[in-house]
């Protein structure tokens, strides 16, 4: 009976109050920042200060497995220290954590989730919660169903959308820790949940997918900013595509997200080419801006602090303070998982690549 109730109750969430022009963002007192003028030197370009509230975060998803594995963390002067307390003295004041369903060897699932986001929290940090809607990796090339969902309904996984988001941030909620930003999955060029939410066969499926997903975050956390989530933060033709295709279906949500992974040869190209694509996101849509993920070559910290540095201001200086922040996807990393585009040095200590995220 309650399994029908909850079903019942997302459904009418999802047909009566989730397509409404009312989730558009205008409220400029509670969402725009105020820019700050005051020019200061960052490396050699003369900048302005970012907007307050500006969330320069990192996603440290990784972070008990590696310390499980006996991996430890050092600040720049050799200290060994807990990662949250490194990562805050480099300027960061936000965490990104991701969530799958039922992973195997459990990393990542609900109650690791929760373990990482009460440390987060109780370092001061804001905190983002990044859902997947798989039991592994999602991203552009892979949106497989869990386990438990492959062979539902488009119905059902509306309803599973929903009870998944709902189950895990009621349990954030009862820990004590109160995120700021939900996105609903991740790198979804295409949709997600394949193949009845991939975009590019069924737009609708998609659109109500994130839709449920939302009004379970704000059934919630009715102040939690919810996120659709793209790769490829230069690529305007794909996000208009989307977001053309989700404005037309009715979809609810509140940022646009992005990644970009530029190489040391091209990051001045791209990064122009994302913040004319965060203003032309701003302009179209009447949405906020983020940039969920960004790396760079850990062998290059130099050219990665100036990439760092560049796309900080970048989204920053987004039309009417629109640009809430920018991720480091996994700078922690260090000889794991044969990951090379951390921030940190094989010395377990941050490379000067982090020193971007003091700019304030």
């Amino acid at each position: 009976m309650k399994k029908a109730i909850i079903y019942l109750c997302a459904l009418f969430l999802l047909f009566s109050i989730g397509c409404t022009k009312e989730d558009v963002t205008t409220d400029n007192s509670e969402t725009a920042a105020v820019v700050k003028e005051t020019p200061v030197t960052t490396g050699t370009s003369l900048t302005k200060k970012l907007v307050t509230n500006f969330a320069k975060g990192a996603d440290v998803s990784w972070l008990t497995q590696m310390e499980s594995s006996g991996i430890k963390f050092y600040n720049s002067a050799g200290t060994q220290q807990d990662l949250f307390t490194i990562l805050k003295a480099k300027g960061m004041n936000s965490i990104r954590l991701r969530v799958w369903v039922n992973p195997s060897g459990g990393w990542n699932n609900q109650a690791d989730v929760i373990a990482k986001a009460k440390r987060a929290s109780a370092a001061g940090m804001r905190i983002m919660i990044d859902f997947h809607y798989s039991d592994t990796w999602a991203d552009p090339a892979n949106q497989t169903k869990p386990s438990a969902w492959a062979s539902h309904t488009v119905s059902q996984l509306y309803t599973d959308v929903w009870n998944h988001t709902v189950t895990v941030l009621t349990a954030i909620k009862n820990a004590g820790v109160t995120p700021e930003w939900v996105q609903v999955g991740n790198e979804t060029n295409n949709g997600m949940l394949w193949n009845e939410g991939k975009a590019s066969v069924n737009m609708q499926y998609f659109a109500y997918m994130v839709t449920s997903g939302h009004n379970a975050v704000k059934s919630i956390f009715p102040n939690a900013k919810t996120v659709v989530h793209l790769s490829n933060g230069y690529d305007n033709a794909l996000f208009r595509w989307m977001f053309d295709g989700l404005k037309a279906n009715g979809a609810s949500y509140d940022v646009i997200g992005m990644s970009l992974y530029p190489e040391t040869t091209n990051w001045q190209t791209l990064n122009s080419q994302c913040l004319t694509n965060m203003n032309d996101m701003v302009s179209r849509y009447g949405k906020l801006v983020m940039m969920c993920e960004v790396g760079m070559s850990v062998g290059s910290p130099a050219t990665s602090k100036l990439f760092i540095e560049d796309i900080l201001n970048k989204t920053s200086s987004v039309t009417g303070g629109k640009g809430l922040g920018v991720f480091y996807w996994e700078p922690e990393c260090y000889n794991f998982q044969g990951y090379t585009k951390g921030a940190w040095g094989s010395n377990g200590r941050p490379t000067v690549a982090m020193d971007a995220f003091l700019l304030n």
